[in-house]
């Protein structure tokens, strides 16, 4: 019997608390301004230095380019298998051109494994779908760009 009294103390005491549940998905929680979620890739940035996939601890990044007539590496294919990607964030911090960064976008529930290596087109897609819903963050980031470009000047 005292157990049980004991019990329901624990319970009344946390009904005046604030609650913590949120109705996800209609209602999003705030992210940590370093949170790490799925990549975003811009194809147009990209020198194919192949450091992103040198790093990466799970070698779940495979990279393909070619020399086009100005001499220039151009991307040809660009994977990432996210069933072994453990989204550590390295490969964002060796980009020089910061082609693939992290966005704070997480949600990539499959039903098939096979699915859930991404190619090129569907990073980039990404890419564009967080430019469009995120431009202040990827204002910010542009900024960080521009002040890294001229700390190195």
């Amino acid at each position: 019997m005292f157990g049980f009294l004991k019990g329901l103390g624990v319970t009344l005491s946390q009904i005046p608390k604030k609650k913590v549940t949120l109705q996800y998905p209609e209602e999003k929680p705030q992210w940590p301004e370093r949170f790490r979620g799925i990549h975003q890739f811009n194809i147009d940035t990209c020198i194919v230095c192949h450091q992103c996939a040198r790093i990466c601890p799970t070698s779940c990044i495979s990279l393909s380019g070619h020399r086009d007539e100005n001499k220039k590496m151009r991307i040809d294919t660009y994977d990432i298998a996210f069933e072994i990607c453990i989204l550590c964030g390295l490969c964002t911090e060796v980009c020089p051109t910061e082609a693939i960064q992290m966005t704070d976008r997480f949600e990539l529930a499959e039903y098939n494994r096979d699915d859930l290596y991404k190619n090129m087109e569907w990073l980039y897609q990404n890419h564009l779908f967080y430019t469009k819903s995120e431009p202040t963050a990827v204002a910010e980031t542009a900024e960080d760009t521009a002040g890294k470009v001229g700390d190195k000047a």
